[in-house]
């Protein structure tokens, strides 16, 4: 038996059954109420009712335990009496237990059928001093506070708390009654000192006071707002009353039959009518306070601002837009042709769809000022959209209205933005669309440039189909082949090449030289060019397709020329070839063709590019070695391949061809091509490569004003290529004079304007054999070796 043992109170065994409790903490001196449904608890009741009935009632760590053990409970409990116990019909006991002396668990000596444990007694301190009694009269003051401010705790144990003097059985009844976290409770339980439990009793009360006035604080100010809410609806709906007596009409209701009104007027669908007066419904029964009250009204802003119905009358006058297309644009006969047909369809059927082109070339072609020329001359409003890096679908269909700051589509935008639904909409740079996580957006467009769909498109914000038929869309692009084809299917390719140096030199003399002087301030009579100063700008200071560059160069002459006369210079000035170095530097740009004669090992190739066509040329020697055919110029895998190509033809065919056994066992062959940083890839140098392997192993030279361009194969025909059209025209500005090309290609020369053509010697190929006797007729001889001889 323990020597621990409480006056007044049955004899407590050393050995005590374990009463596991989840989600509470006992107190000594303290009576409460238990319910037990596990079975092996009920035993534990059953067998202490016929002994002593007495128990250590200790808290479990994790009430969702069901069956702890040992390691699951705390290691300080309550030694406690059972009172009372009623059994339920559901198998259930309810207990009414009196709480007598801390415990303390030493070890335990069962778990089977229950727990059961061998325990020390934990006697009172009497440590009673001053600041004892400070505590107690603090803990009382808090406490007395606290049960003012919940409604859990009766107004009846103020009393009781005063009429306790014992600091600890205080502490231990305050600890009981408040609602503190478990853990804190145990922690207040675990402390065996009084003075000690006090002190931490008076921090947790005062928190917990802290925590319930910041909580008043908040709902003071709740209800304040709440009741200014109430009272300003309730001074609301009085002048309302009082408006409505006097014949007047708030804000709200008149705003809501504005609208109403505008609605009713306003040109548009069926379907977008109703949804406009369905959405002004929901406005009229929202406070105009509710967030989503700005929502709908932007909604109805835009309905109401979108063009359905309204447009530009077409100006049908076909000699009219002739006139404007010419004063704006020289050549572009094509593209001219097109628009006039379109206006004369109009003229013939007003109801006619408008078309979908797409203008392709390099940059600097007049593409996107072109847009510009066949709105003034439809006599419509423009609208230019930049596609370049759009990566998100939700910038073509706009957002669903559930996102915060949703807008509707760039399509709807450009044309609420110009107030007409039949404007020139210019997509821009529509090759340069991408694709990402969030939408591909030229699958998107798709619907938009679709006559037989987009009557009825559908933007993602507005949700009612908007017409886009009377839309006359033109997109822009440098190549097509980064467009997709379903897209690319959709819209008429009209190919813009780029210009001759005599197409320039029209160009500046109409169109940019007199923009440039304009613009610096300048008069016509002011500044004059002859035609060997703008060829010299052109040759030795752009190399371009288009003449974006060409024009920049201008207006750097005319702005320096601008100086002058602002510095007060009063004589024209006149620019000639030999002046244009004191404006612009020296030269940029020099002719490879100019300074290349004709060497041995050398051929001039054709290329395109995605600003033009280009010359290329292709240089091969040979040296003693034994690594084989060597490539550089930054080459592609097809190109490398039409390099091998070349050389098993020349190899496999030497006899026939004259040449002398090539043996790359004691032989390195180098192909070279200019320009090594610039990637370069494709077939159609395949003719070239053969022709400047010819030429190393024949030691024969070929023209340089000769340039070729066609695949081959190992049989000794010459394929057919793309891009005839740009590598005739970068031939022509290069100064080529002789061209070849496959036999097969000879229908694309019909593309080719006739005063491109003037000065061009095209031979048809259709074998390397023919393309040989043309590049080395039997008379031909190095020129380098004729003039040592």
């Amino acid at each position: 038996m323990l020597e621990e043992i409480l006056p007044d109170t049955p004899s407590i065994p050393e050995i005590i059954p374990i009463l596991p409790i989840k989600g509470g903490v006992i107190f000594p001196n303290l009576a409460t109420g238990l319910a037990v449904s596990t079975p092996s608890l009920i035993r534990l009741v059953d067998e202490a009712l016929t002994g002593q009935k007495i128990v250590a009632i200790v808290t479990q760590h994790d009430p969702e335990i069901e069956d702890p053990e040992p390691s699951d409970l705390y290691k300080v409990g309550v030694v406690s009496l059972i009172l009372k116990m009623r059994r339920y019909p559901d198998d259930t006991l309810r207990i009414f237990i009196q709480g007598m002396q801390r415990c303390q668990i030493k070890a335990y000596i069962q778990q089977e059928p229950y727990l059961a444990a061998r325990v020390k007694l934990i006697k009172p301190t009497d440590d009673r001093d001053t600041a004892t009694e400070a505590l107690m009269r603090n803990v009382e003051g808090s406490f007395q506070r606290l049960v003012s401010m919940v409604p859990y705790l009766s107004e009846d144990l103020m009393a009781v708390v005063l009429n306790i003097h014992d600091p600890d059985r205080l502490a231990d009844f305050v600890a009981s009654y408040v609602n503190f976290e478990v853990e804190e409770k145990q922690s207040l339980l675990e402390t065996f000192s009084a003075k000690d439990r006090l002190k931490k009793l008076d921090t947790l009360l005062s928190k917990e006071i802290g925590i319930l006035e910041l909580g008043e604080k908040i709902r003071n100010r709740v209800k304040g707002e709440v009741d200014k809410s109430q009272r300003e609806y309730f001074l609301r709906e009085q002048l309302k009353a009082i408006k409505d007596e006097l014949g007047e009409k708030d804000e709200k209701t008149a705003e809501m039959e504005d609208l109403k009104k505008k609605i009713e007027a306003k040109p548009m669908s069926d379907d977008a009518r109703e949804t406009a007066l369905k959405e002004l419904d929901r406005l009229r029964l929202m406070p105009a306070a509710a967030a989503e009250y700005t929502v709908i009204r932007t909604y109805i802003d835009w309905f109401l601002n979108l063009p359905w119905q309204e447009g530009t009358e077409d100006n049908l006058d076909i000699k009219r837009a002739k006139r404007i297309l010419d004063e704006d644009h020289y050549d572009l006969g094509k593209v001219k042709e097109r628009i006039l047909e379109y206006l004369a369809v109009r003229k013939l059927k007003p109801d006619s769809k408008g078309p979908i082109l797409c203008f392709v070339g390099p940059p600097g072609v007049g593409k996107t000022s072109l847009g510009r020329s066949i709105a003034r001359a439809l006599g419509r409003k423009f609208v230019r959209l930049s596609l370049g890096g759009v990566r998100d679908e939700a910038e073509i269909r706009g957002h669903r209205r559930t996102y915060v700051g949703a807008l509707p589509g760039r399509i709807l935008q450009s044309l609420r933005t110009v107030s007409s639904n039949n404007p020139v909409f210019m997509l821009d740079e529509i090759d340069k669309v991408g694709a990402d996580f969030r939408g591909d957006p030229s699958s998107a467009l798709l619907e938009a440039l679709d006559p037989e769909q987009n009557f009825s498109f559908s933007d993602h914000y507005v949700e009612v189909p908007f017409d886009l038929s009377r839309v006359m869309f033109i997109a822009t692009a440098n190549i097509i082949q980064t467009i997709i084809p379903a897209l690319r299917d959709r819209m008429e390719i009209i190919e813009l090449p780029g210009y001759i140096d005599e197409e320039k030199l029209e160009i500046a003399r109409d169109y940019l030289i007199p923009r440039q002087i304009n613009e610096a301030g300048l008069k016509r009579g002011n500044v004059e060019f002859t035609d060997h100063a703008i060829f010299e700008i052109i040759n030795a200071y752009t190399r371009e397709a288009g003449v974006r560059n060409l024009e920049r160069e201008i207006g750097s002459v005319v702005r320096k020329i601008a100086r002058r006369y602002a510095e007060g210079r009063k004589k024209k000035v006149k620019i000639d070839a030999g002046d244009v170095s004191h404006f612009l530097g020296p030269r940029k740009f020099f002719s490879e063709l100019a300074a290349r004669e004709g060497e041995i090992g050398v051929a001039t190739g054709l290329a395109w590019t995605p600003v033009g066509g280009e010359i290329l040329f292709i240089e091969a020697t040979k040296m003693p070695g034994s690594k084989g055919l060597v490539l550089t110029g930054s080459l592609g895998d097809v190109m490398k391949e039409s390099a091998q190509a070349a050389l098993s033809f020349l190899r496999s065919h030497a006899k026939e061809l004259k040449l002398s056994e090539i043996d790359l066992s004691e032989l390195d062959l180098h192909i070279h091509i200019p320009s090594g940083g610039i990637p370069k890839d494709g077939p159609s140098a395949g003719l070239a490569l053969t022709a400047a392997l010819y030429s190393l192993f024949a030691g024969k030279a070929i023209d340089p004003e000769i340039a070729m361009t066609g695949e081959i194969t190992l049989t000794g025909r010459v394929l057919p290529v793309g891009g005839i059209k740009e590598k005739v025209l970068g031939a022509k500005r290069a100064g080529i004079t002789k061209i070849l090309i496959p036999s097969q290609n000879d229908k694309d020369l019909g593309e080719i304007p006739a005063n491109v053509r003037k000065g061009l010697t095209f031979r048809r190929v259709k074998t390397i054999r023919e393309a040989l006797r043309v590049l080395f007729p039997a008379s031909r001889t190095n020129p380098k070796t004729t003039k040592e001889k």
